[in-house]
């Protein structure tokens, strides 16, 4: 019955809500690109978990302020122009909204936590993303963050940290979250479609297959998943797997054949979630040009490993060092202590988006889809919010790469 009510709210406010964008998936023949900017939602407070180990009213923003330099040159802290505002706060999310239609981003891809005792972070989602009075302006979709949830906010060198909520869950636990995914979110008008399908992502392969125990098991659990989502009256779903070569949180695992895993599986589009996980950074701080080049040999390989359909990623920047406890020498000891991504300029990002859209429209057969990280990584220092340094000006670089008429 929920399933019925929730289709027909879909029904009525889909005029409303641009049903009319909705991605088709085919060759391009349009100077048209879809925008998809990922989302992390930690930075509010109230988050049952959150207080539970960190306090009343914590939320990443405490990080955000406590950063400094940890050595010559090293820019931090990054302070936000807007503040450190509550994203679960819908008239806040309103300006995240407007910010970021006006600067041609289509989507809202928010990283979605999800484990056996249920659900993570679904605040900024639920209380401010939906509540948003301006939400009809951009579509959302999800990524389900499966990654093991390791304290490290903040680290301190040296030192093991607790593994707090595994990214495994038990073929119940996720028979339970489609069905909370179908209800709650895929039929919401705005929800991003392809082909008309809701559009659904997957962080972590090698925890997906954990979770059922094989490739066979694993796969008929999408398939069941699909099968779901046909009983609620959609078309299906549009399955896409993040890709990646390199872990880099702790406890993360890449398969070894992931384009031959992805097949397998069955997935309908592979992506990329930051530059990190396909190039290694070989200085303490390794130069934005060198990444982003080595990052294109990477997109190289994978056109020519596999035949989905994959959706380039053009990265802000790298550097987790608000995570770690500044109490001595920084360096590459293990995240969060990593090398980081330097001299990531606006107009060094505006360049890497260029090349991205000019390499991705010379390719007729795929689709002009790009996911940018991120619209608020602070702690890992890739961000587009407006900052005190920069103001707007990498949204104003997307804007100008990816022009569009007005009143769009």
């Amino acid at each position: 019955m929920k399933f019925i009510i929730c289709l027909f709210a879909s029904l009525v406010f889909c005029q409303a809500f641009r049903c009319s964008d909705r991605q088709t998936l085919r060759p391009a023949d349009s100077n048209r690109f879809t925008i998809a900017c990922y989302y992390f939602p930690n930075y509010h407070p109230g988050d049952p978990r959150n207080e539970k180990r960190k306090g009343e009213g914590w939320s990443e923003w405490d990080l955000v302020r406590k950063a400094g330099p940890r050595f010559p040159g090293h820019q931090q802290p990054h302070v936000p122009l807007w503040g450190y505002e509550d994203e679960s706060d819908p008239q806040v999310m309103a300006r995240k909204i407007d910010a970021a239609a006006d600067h041609s981003i289509d989507v809202f891809i928010f990283d979605w936590y999800y484990y056996d005792d249920g659900p993570f972070l679904d605040r900024c989602l639920n209380q401010g993303f939906l509540q948003a009075g301006n939400r009809q302006r951009m579509q959302f979709a999800l990524m389900w963050a499966n990654h093991d949830w390791i304290d490290i906010m903040p680290h301190r060198k040296g030192t093991t940290a607790p593994l707090l909520y595994p990214g495994r869950v038990t073929p119940a636990t996720f028979e339970t979250m489609v069905r909370r995914l179908i209800a709650d979110y895929f039929l919401q008008p705005g929800y991003w479609r392809i082909d008309d399908k809701p559009y659904f992502s997957i962080y972590e392969l090698s925890k997906l297959l954990e979770s059922f125990g094989s490739v066979q098991a694993a796969r008929k659990a999408l398939e069941k998943f699909r099968l779901h989502a046909q009983a609620a009256g959609l078309p299906g779903l549009h399955l896409n797997a993040v890709v990646w070569g390199q872990p880099i949180l702790p406890g993360e695992k890449a398969p070894v054949d992931p384009w031959l895993l992805v097949k397998e599986l069955g997935f309908d589009s592979i992506t990329s979630y930051v530059w990190v996980h396909h190039v290694s950074l070989p200085q303490l701080q390794t130069p934005y040009p060198f990444v982003r080049d080595r990052y294109l040999a990477y997109w190289d390989k994978t056109t020519s490993r596999t035949r989905l359909p994959y959706f380039p990623n053009v990265t802000m920047g790298w550097d987790p060092s608000p995570r770690t406890v500044d109490d001595g020498e920084y360096g590459n000891f293990g995240y969060p202590f990593t090398n980081i991504i330097s001299e990531n300029t606006p107009d060094q990002f505006k360049e890497a988006l260029r090349l991205t859209r000019d390499r991705l429209a010379s390719n007729r057969t795929q689709p002009r889809i790009i996911t940018i990280n991120a619209w608020n990584e602070w702690t890992e220092s890739s961000y587009l919010e407006p900052d005190v340094k920069n103001g707007n000006q990498y949204l104003q670089a997307i804007r100008e790469v990816f022009k569009r008429p007005e009143g769009r």
